[in-house]
């Protein structure tokens, strides 16, 4: 184990790896997730220069939903996902997520906001230095979780993601596919109310891939939010979830 102040001084240079926010000074915006769902997204244009990424984007998610995000590469499914994490703020529209508008909030409620999101990425961007264990607490020292509640959270979420067994082992050792299932018990392990994921299965063979989704499955039947990016249709088609479909920065079909 890490002396804390190498934990700590670890942790925050990875805050993006984990729960990136975006903080402002202005307050705070709640809205009743009856009227908008737990992700609300209302004329939502984004431009990289001249180059529009989304182009008045609205749709809700529901808690507990369970959505893909689907499109050809470009499409602008990515920036759906930063504009929640709050990595992005649009040019125009509203982002709202669990109560909080993304381009108003507060940096007071930051750290509870925190909290509400994990994030698994296509390259897992796990920590090689670490092992698997410490990959994973090193979330919740981003979060200031009490070291002494450390060890049995992430027992757990190791156990959940099928990795108890690897515990000990350094990233160089592990395979593609428990590289993914650490990035998710690292995502999991603040309980976070929503899951994003982008390209998970991306860099995962077939059977790798479907036993992912498996285990996406099973978190969400426990009442986990997940809105998935993927351009994988084998998995939209046998997973049968809800789809949003963005070509062009344009939403098709949700």
């Amino acid at each position: 184990m890490w002396p804390k102040s190498r934990w700590l001084g670890n942790a925050l240079a990875l805050d993006y790896l984990v729960f990136t926010c975006y903080s402002r000074t202005t307050h705070t915006i709640h809205m009743s997730q009856e009227e908008t769902g737990i992700v609300h997204f209302k004329g939502v244009t984004k431009k990289f220069g001249s180059q529009v990424a989304l182009n008045d984007v609205s749709f809700d998610v529901k808690k507990g939903e369970f959505v893909f995000v689907t499109g050809p590469s470009g499409a602008g499914k990515t920036t759906i996902l930063k504009l929640i994490l709050g990595q992005l703020t649009p040019d125009s529209g509203d982002v709202v997520v669990d109560g909080f508008n993304m381009t108003r909030l507060a940096s007071k409620d930051i750290p509870a906001f925190r909290q509400k999101i994990g994030t698994v990425f296509q390259d897992f961007k796990v920590l090689h230095e670490r092992t698997v264990f410490e990959n994973v607490a090193v979330a919740l020292a981003v979060v200031g979780l009490p070291e002494e509640e450390w060890n049995e959270r992430v027992k757990h979420v190791l156990r959940l993601t099928g990795l108890s067994g690897q515990t000990n082992l350094f990233p160089s050792q592990l395979s593609g596919g428990e590289l993914q299932r650490v990035s998710l018990a690292r995502a999991l392990a603040v309980n976070p109310k929503i899951l994003l994921a982008d390209e998970p299965t991306g860099n995962l063979d077939w059977e790798t891939s479907d036993n992912l989704m498996d285990l996406f499955e099973k978190i969400n039947k426990e009442g986990k939010t997940i809105i998935m990016a993927t351009h994988n249709l084998e998995i939209v088609k046998k997973y049968k979830k809800r789809v949003i479909n963005i070509v062009g920065g344009t939403i098709k079909d949700k």
